[in-house]
């Protein structure tokens, strides 16, 4: 059976940029000025209105033809910014200044190794980069010639940054470029994910994206407010200040960062990369309302002697995305926080930005339901069907792959169509993921239908990590698979492993060596949640099916049952 929002239909709005969507809404005229961010390694501020100059002004600079003084950035030149950078202030401007001016913009992972950056740029192929200092050299890696990267934040002899830009076009007094026209297929930007399955790819997001996905948010609040009192913040401007602790680059910290923290004042304090030091250290200092994580995160606080004792005493609200969240992790949260009955969920994709979210008791003069285990409720305008192997509709609470379709959906995989045909398939979105609805529309996740993994919050392909290892330049191994086993930060997380098929020169050069090389390889070319955390078993074969398929549960069995019979010895 088909199944369909609870909530209200999303708002009519008409085609057109996103700036004018979230910069030129009437309610925003009668706010007043506010600090809007601050960075928390460099003290820096910026209020809402200096954000919005600063935005039009870096537009300007990026847009404005080249015998105005601006560098004559154009959509229809096939233009492509890549960002490639901490978080920090003008990474947030830099993105809307891009969104202005329709030039497409990729993020790419500022934790990427030298080999991961390479591939996600060749299929990026950014013209353009905006580094910060730190990451200059692997900008570098890129093969653009030095007039084309430009220093984001800072400043690098022999390098232009976005602030000298924005400078540069007022001293000049460079006519400000105007917002250009986009539609809802306007590509915005590119972020690399696995997708349901094989290597990282890009993902094509549009501005009616993005609308969607604020529209939705719009419509969520909108319902939460017919049964919450309007919560009164004790903070310096009486406004909530959320601590970004999420890497801009995911989608999940994009849009805490960028988008939906303009849906009403709101100060966003803003942590580079993240340091628990830091966390910990911020939330009494900025008077920290709302912070939002995800489960690997989670974990890694509840689990830290500063927990007990660290004055968290401001925090109203607690968020968590990007990979579900166990009950039990959730409840030991909430356990250092009276007031907090509960943290707000929600679940989505990076090739779906916002499937469903927990309600608040009372929501849809309750036919909202909050289910303990679940993953929520459809937001706003969303369809969704549970499938079957065969393809047939699965019924209620049986579990089968969740499909689903709406807004959201991105536009598909930049110069990948088989992949994009096999995910997207007549208007709906193949999620990867075995879950089951109940009878009153609440999702309940249950595993993974493909072999990605998800690890903090990332997807992790056991493909790209099998082809690092098949990469190593000794000759090794002859065959490997990988896949996940028990032992990550959460009781749900799976960490990756790897099983090799020796070839003589391994056998020759003997098994520990072999597993030394390929483990030191693999933490040369691969960012750190990728590493082989769950080991190397050595293996006569990996077992197949009789047309091929890697049987990779026959794999993770054998080796379940193996950690028992140990731990009974």
């Amino acid at each position: 059976m088909y199944y369909k929002s609870l909530f209200p239909d999303l708002p009519k709005v008409p085609e057109s940029n996103f700036h004018h969507f979230i910069f030129e809404r009437p309610d925003q005229q009668e706010w007043p000025d506010y600090t809007l961010f601050v960075n928390v390694a460099t003290g820096q501020r910026r209020s809402f209105r200096e954000f919005i100059e600063r935005v039009r002004d870096g537009a300007t600079a990026l847009g404005a033809d080249v015998t105005q003084g601006g560098l004559g950035f154009r959509p229809e030149n096939g233009e492509l910014v890549g960002i490639l950078s901490e978080n920090c202030l003008d990474y947030i401007a830099l993105v809307h200044s891009l969104l202005a001016i329709t030039v497409p913009f990729a993020l790419f992972s500022s934790y990427s190794t030298p080999y991961e950056f390479k591939h996600a740029n060749s299929l990026a192929q950014a013209t353009t980069i905006f580094a910060s200092p730190s990451l200059l050299p692997l900008a570098l890696t890129s093969g653009l010639p030095a007039d084309r990267i430009y220093i984001l934040e800072g400043k690098c002899d022999g390098y232009t940054s976005y602030d000298q830009l924005v400078s540069s076009a007022r001293k000049s007094c460079i006519p400000r470029e105007p917002v250009r026209d986009a539609n809802k297929d306007t590509l915005a930007y590119l972020v690399f994910s696995s997708g349901t399955s094989g290597p990282p790819k890009a993902l094509m997001v549009s501005q009616g994206n993005i609308i969607h996905a604020m529209l939705g948010m719009m419509v969520q609040f909108m319902e939460m407010a017919k049964v919450q009192e309007p919560p009164v913040w004790d903070t310096p401007d009486g406004l909530p200040v959320s601590l970004s602790v999420l890497p801009i680059y995911h989608s999940y910290g994009l849009y805490m960062t960028s988008f939906f923290n303009f849906l009403g004042p709101h100060t966003t304090v803003i942590l580079p990369k993240w340091d628990i030091d830091f966390f910990f250290d911020s939330i009494p200092k900025y008077r920290i309302t709302t912070i939002n994580l995800v489960p690997s995160l989670v974990h890694q606080l509840v689990h830290h002697p500063r927990f007990k004792t660290a004055d968290l005493s401001s925090i109203k609200s607690i968020g968590s995305g990007a990979a579900h969240l166990p009950p039990q992790l959730a409840t030991q949260l909430c356990a250092r926080f009276p007031d907090i009955e509960r943290v707000s969920e929600g679940f989505a994709l990076s090739e779906f930005m916002l499937v469903a979210m927990k309600p608040f008791p009372g929501m849809l003069n309750g036919r909202a339901k909050n289910k303990p285990g679940s993953v929520g409720i459809l937001v706003s305008s969303v369809e969704a069907r549970i499938v079957r192997p065969d393809g047939s509709l699965a019924g209620p609470n049986e579990v089968g792959e969740l499909l689903v379709r709406g807004g959201t959906a991105v536009l598909g995989y930049k110069g990948n169509v088989k992949a994009t045909r096999e995910t997207f398939v007549d208007g709906w979105l193949r999620t990867g993921d075995q879950m089951r609805i109940d009878e009153d529309g609440v999702l309940f996740f249950e595993d993974r239908t493909k072999d990605t993994l998800k690890i903090s919050g990332m997807q992790v392909s056991p493909v790209e990590i099998e082809n690092t290892i098949l990469a190593q330049p000794d000759k090794l191994i002859t065959d490997v698979t990988v896949a996940g086993i028990s032992g990550g930060r959460t009781s749900d997380e799976r960490i990756p492993r790897a099983w090799i098929v020796l070839s003589p020169a391994g056998a020759a050069l003997g098994e520990k060596e072999v597993v030394v090389r390929l483990d030191a390889w693999v933490q040369e070319r691969l960012s750190r949640y990728k590493w082989l955390r769950g080991g190397i078993g050595i293996v006569d074969a990996i077992p197949k099916s009789p047309t091929g398929k890697v049987l990779r549960r026959v794999l993770v069995e054998g080796y379940d049952n193996e950690v028992k019979v140990n731990a009974k010895l």
